[in-house]
């Protein structure tokens, strides 16, 4: 299993640890990936993610999942992202025709 957000796709990043004496060695710096579960309205059911706290942070921001997935731009989400993005764009669609 990878290290990687499941909506924006942010993984490893890789830099150095620095001593005092300056001396640099690599270490990576790891994602802070919760695993959650959130509600979508549009789609009626509970979704399964594993993704970063910031990531988290922002759907709150926005409002919910579905309003994330929606304001989001499709280049910044990963693909699983971007396919429930248009998922819920279908089933909001739907509603607003219903």
């Amino acid at each position: 299993m990878s290290r990687k957000c499941d909506l924006t796709d942010t993984g490893v990043q890789t830099g150095n640890n620095v001593s005092h004496s300056m001396r640099k060695t690599r270490r990576r710096f790891l994602p802070n990936l919760q695993k959650v579960h959130l509600q979508s309205d549009a789609l009626e059911q509970k979704v399964a993610l594993r993704i970063t706290a910031a990531t988290l942070r922002s759907i709150d921001h926005n409002g919910g999942l579905d309003q994330f997935l929606v304001t989001a731009k499709a280049n910044n989400l990963s693909e699983t992202g971007r396919k429930l993005r248009i998922k819920v764009k279908k089933a909001l669609a739907a509603k607003e025709a219903a």
